[in-house]
Formats: C-alpha cells, sequence, structure tokens
C-alpha cells in the first residue's frame, strides 16, 4: 500500500516540474528566438522485496530543438540563425548564448543587443563598426562589411547543452560546458533583415497542459485511495477485528 502511495507522490513532483516548464514556454510564445524547454523522465524501479515498484526520476531539461518562423523586418541590424548554432552575449554575470539577433549600433560603434549587451565575434571579444558610416553587410557566415572592408564577425557558436545549461529568463541559456565556434559553416548560417520567432507551440502547449491536469487529479485519486485503505486498516486492527 505504501508504495502506491509513493509513486503517486513521485507522479505529482514530475508534473509539477512538466506543469512548470509548459507554463514558461506558453509565456514565452511571442519572445524572438525562445526556445521551448522539455522535459525527459525515465523510470526507477524500486526493488520492495515481494515485487518492483515503478517511481519516475527527477526528469532532465533539454531544449526543443526546431527553428522557429522568420520573421522578415527589414532592419539591417536584424539577424536570424538558421540552423544549429547562438549568438554570444557578454553580460554583468557572464556570456551567456541566445537566438535573440535583435541588435543595434551604440554612439560608439559597438554592437549591442536589445538589452544594451555586446555582441562578441568568433574569439569572444566585442563588435566594434563604423557609427558613421553605412549599415553593415551581414554574410552566411557572420562576416561583416561596411562600404566593401570586412570589419569583423558576428559570432556563431555551437554548444552540448545535453550536459546541462541554465536558463537566464527568457533572454538565453547558460550551458554547463563552454561554447565553441561554429566549425561547419553549412550546418548553421545568418539571414540578415530578419528575426526568428519562438518555437513554441501555444496549441499543443496547452493540449499537454489540459493532459497535464487529467493526469495530476489520477495521481492525487490514487493518494486518497491509498489514505482511505490505510485509515479503514487502522480502524479494523484498533477494533481487535
Amino acid at each position: 500500500m505504501q508504495g502506491s502511495l509513493y509513486v503517486a507522490i513521485s507522479s505529482q513532483i514530475a508534473l509539477e516540474r512538466r506543469l512548470t516548464t509548459l507554463a514558461d514556454n506558453v509565456a514565452n510564445a511571442n519572445t524572438t528566438g525562445f526556445r521551448a524547454t522539455e522535459v525527459k523522465f525515465n523510470e526507477v524501479l524500486a526493488d520492495t522485496g515481494a515485487s518492483n515498484v515503478s517511481f519516475v526520476n527527477q526528469g532532465q531539461d533539454f531544449l526543443k530543438t526546431s527553428n522557429g518562423g522568420l520573421n522578415a523586418t527589414g532592419n539591417q541590424l536584424d539577424f536570424a540563425i538558421r540552423g544549429e548554432a547562438w549568438f554570444m552575449i557578454e553580460t554583468p554575470t557572464g556570456n551567456m548564448l541566445t537566438r535573440d539577433g535583435r541588435f543595434s549600433l551604440t554612439e560608439t560603434g559597438q554592437l549591442v543587443n536589445i538589452n544594451g549587451y555586446p555582441v562578441l565575434d568568433p574569439g569572444e571579444a566585442p563588435i566594434q563598426l563604423d557609427p558613421g558610416g553605412p549599415p553593415p553587410k551581414v554574410g552566411r557566415d557572420g562576416g561583416l562589411e561596411q562600404d566593401g572592408v570586412r570589419l569583423g564577425a558576428v559570432g556563431l557558436f555551437q554548444a552540448d547543452l545535453s550536459q546541462g545549461f541554465q536558463r537566464k529568463a527568457a533572454l538565453g541559456v547558460v550551458p554547463t560546458i563552454p561554447p565553441e565556434p561554429l566549425v561547419d559553416a553549412n550546418s548553421a548560417g545568418l539571414l540578415q533583415g530578419y528575426l526568428e520567432e519562438s518555437n513554441v507551440n501555444p496549441v499543443s502547449e496547452m493540449s499537454h497542459l489540459i493532459m497535464l491536469s487529467r493526469a495530476f487529479e489520477s495521481a492525487s485519486a490514487m493518494m486518497k485511495a491509498t489514505e482511505d485503505i490505510f485509515k479503514e486498516a487502522i480502524q479494523t486492527l484498533g477494533s481487535g477485528r
């Protein structure tokens, strides 16, 4: 009887975690470059002697890797990545990866993101352009040109997020293993004048929320049934029958 109670509790813990990620996904359905968070749960078997009891582990977060849709803006400083790569941004708490390509130039010519943080080149250095020159042209490989002169490149980075990562709100992610500059230029590239939309599917996420609610109710019903059995057993033993 205790086994069913523990199974229901582990199920509710897992469902709560998944509910948190779904709520975050729905909240960022319109966030530029946002990638949805998924959770992978594994079965854990506990040997109780008479039989094995199946539990759910704490789960592991991972990012949905499909590209979001493209939104043509016509802004020469809006960039979208097609393929599996990331921009790198320098923040006060360290470097961060993002797919949000809403960039601009400061008065001194530094390329920054929408929060004013420097955009980094492949060597992880801030990008400096001519603030008085024409809008830069960007190649697929991230190369930046003004008046036909190459002045630098927007860094494109690869990251193994399967080894763990930390969300920085909706801004981006910080991987556990340091990212590396993109080597295979054919696997990913930049588009100028476009922004990548969130890859969250709101309809799908809402459907998952409904399914989670029903699963949570089932787990609660299982816990209540187990508690009722315990109460009945205690009453029976207490009466001496």
